[in-house]
């Protein structure tokens, strides 16, 4: 596998801030949620209090930019869900294959960690 390229890292650089914004938009959905849902609010303080904690250290939320991590970390928003493979529109095949290949053995690792 190789690395990312110039142009491609600029571009997950400039991507990443986006990603997160939409991802932590989202968990703000989920805690709305949480607090408006029947029950007592001390629980809904409590709850929420563990998801900040839990969900702060989300990459989602928080990541360091490495050039040489760029691709396992893009993988790994596909993987958790901040990103699809269609949100990489702009990035070179290269990349995009690269990152298909990390996804699917990541998958077949699980699968066979799950037997």
């Amino acid at each position: 596998m190789t690395d990312i390229s110039k142009k491609d890292w600029k571009l997950f650089q400039e991507r990443v801030p986006e990603w997160q914004e939409h991802y932590m938009e989202k968990l703000a959905k989920e805690y709305i949620e949480l607090l408006s849902s029947p029950g007592n609010a001390s629980d809904h303080f409590w709850e929420l209090e563990g998801r900040i904690r839990k969900d702060k250290k989300h990459p989602g939320v928080i990541i360091q930019l490495r050039k040489s991590e760029a691709l396992w970390d893009i993988a790994r928003y596909v993987g958790l869900e901040v990103i699809t493979m269609d949100e990489l529109d702009g990035f070179s095949e290269e990349t995009i294959d690269a990152v298909k290949q990390i996804c699917l053995k990541y998958t077949k690792d699980l699968g066979e960690n799950s037997k």
